[in-house]
């Protein structure tokens, strides 16, 4: 093994050990369940902002959104960086605080028993199928962070892929079984280290591959390369138009916000509500800022690509870009390798920062709404904390089954995950933030339909093509929320318990 591998998996192995430390550390302040899930409510503004975006911004800010730019240019992730960054902002604007207000007023410290106790599902029907739907698109969610852990590992020290990945999920599950939400301390710690190695990941490869100049004149030697109305087309070296339909539906990656279980739950742990304003300004900054310099690694990737310094890619070996910069960067030296070795752990920031609360939320899904509440188990504290640690592990496991292929695509596994989450929660929790007419069998409707017209539409209608061939996300989002309207309004209005408790929480914001 040369030095510059040692070092680099020296830089690496600290920065396991540390998540580690954390995470059994934070492990002695969880007294109850409300402690593993939500941290007690205590979440400061900083570490509620950046551990939210760290958990948002998963494998795909690093490795996805890079190698997205580099394959086709500006077009594709240009505008999901859009609708995403608009998205972020919005759901912080809109749904923070209130649904911090309106899960204290519940008593709920989890998703679904949120809204079980909004709509007085006294059967916990939602409950259920709510946390129904998030192991069923956290598995493959948690799946893509594994995936690009084994990426990582298998392409800069040519290990084998699957031990890679099975290292990477051990390392997670020990730290989140650990420490339950508390991680979100790991989290806080995970997003500063991704922002210096995007920091310094951009600026290196860009010196390197001969400054600002040779990168522009690169992309522009490339058809569309550089255009948000048209996408390059690697095969045939030509560009293809970017119709406005299509610039629609990426932007509608910023609708999934708001049905995001593990950023949602970050908004009904911050201590205090006053502090929310504070957590969106940083929260909406980092994710701008961000985005932004992964999109530029993709482009500055492909003009490094050019100077034979690293190799040409294609296809998903395009997501590998930043390991490619990491490894040239450690053949200057034993610093050098050190500074690589941190970037490979800001990859591994963005994906076991998103992992741990993905895996978090499963857990709360199984222990508290279907053994507890669907089930009506009388456990005590430690048996539903027992009953979340063994879900946490029985879903890394599944999610290395489904990552065990190399050749699967971070992003394509991302987007899908990511539209089934807000086509099925999004209508709903937007709605029950906000109509006061909605009711039980409309909120029930529209998850449903929402979340089964994801697999619909991708797998049946999407393939039709032409203008059918649209990110899933979008139809399958105003399928749910038309349907919940609709049945809401056909169905029995709600009780007198259920709108005062919503008049009470709407007039909170008056009171201050």
């Amino acid at each position: 093994m040369t030095v510059s591998n040692i070092c680099i998996l020296g830089t690496i192995a600290v920065y396991l050990v540390g998540m580690l430390i954390i995470g059994f550390r934070c492990a002695r302040k969880n007294e109850s369940s409300a402690d593993f899930y939500l941290g007690g409510r205590k979440l400061g503004p900083l570490v509620t902002a950046m551990s939210a975006e760290a958990s948002d911004m998963s494998s795909y800010l690093l490795m996805g959104l890079p190698g997205l730019a580099y394959l086709s240019g500006v077009a594709d992730v240009g505008w999901t960086a859009i609708g995403l960054a608009v998205g972020t902002y919005l759901n912080w604007l809109f749904t923070a605080l209130r649904l911090r207000r309106y899960t204290q007023e519940t008593g709920s410290f989890t998703i679904p028993q949120f809204f079980s106790r909004r709509f007085r599902d006294d059967k916990n029907i939602l409950a259920v199928l709510a946390a129904v739907i998030i192991i069923i698109f956290f598995i493959p969610y948690t799946a893509s962070g594994f995936a690009a852990c084994g990426k990582l590992f298998s392409s800069l020290f040519g290990m084998n892929y699957m031990t890679a990945m099975i290292i990477s999920a051990v390392v997670i599950v020990a730290y989140t079984t650990a420490g339950g939400f508390a991680a979100s301390a790991t989290d806080f710690v995970q997003s500063i280290i991704m922002t210096v190695a995007i920091v310094f990941v951009l600026v290196f490869s860009t010196i390197s591959a001969g400054g600002i100049d040779a990168v522009v004149e690169n992309a522009k030697a490339l058809p569309g390369y550089l255009s948000l109305t048209a996408s390059y087309i690697e095969d045939t070296g030509k560009s293809e138009p970017y119709n406005l339909l299509h610039i629609i539906t990426t932007l509608s990656w910023g609708l999934g916000y708001f049905g995001m279980p593990h950023i949602l739950l970050r908004f009904m742990a911050i201590e205090d509500e006053k502090k929310l304003k504070l957590s969106r300004r940083v929260a909406s900054v980092w994710v701008v800022i961000a985005m932004a310099m992964a999109v530029l690694i993709g482009i500055v990737g492909r003009a490094l690509s050019n100077t034979g310094l690293v190799d040409q890619l294609h296809g998903n070996d395009t997501e590998t870009i930043i390991v490619r910069v990491a490894h040239l960067l450690s053949t200057y030296g034993a610093f050098p390798a050190i500074m690589a070795g941190l970037i490979l752990a800001g990859i591994l920031a963005s994906t076991m920062s998103t992992a741990d609360s993905q895996l978090l939320a499963a857990a709360s899904s199984v222990s508290e709404n279907i053994l507890r509440e669907a089930f009506h188990l009388k456990i005590s504290e430690k048996k539903s904390m027992l009953a979340a640690r063994l879900t946490v592990i029985g879903i890394a496991i599944l999610g290395i089954i489904i990552a065990r292929n190399p050749d699967s695509s971070v992003f394509g596994i991302v987007s899908f995950a990511w539209a089934g989450f807000g086509a099925a929660f999004g209508p709903l929790v937007i709605c029950s933030l906000f109509w006061k007419r909605t009711t039980l069998p409309g909120a029930i409707a529209g998850m449903v339909s929402g979340g089964a017209m994801v697999f619909i539409w991708k797998y049946l209608i999407k393939p039709i093509g032409g203008v059918f061939g649209i990110y899933e996300l979008l139809p399958a989002f105003l399928v749910g929320l038309v349907l919940m309207v609709i049945v809401s309004l056909c169905t029995k209005a709600p009780s007198k318990e259920i709108t005062d408790e919503f008049d009470r929480v709407k007039a909170m914001g008056k009171a201050k």
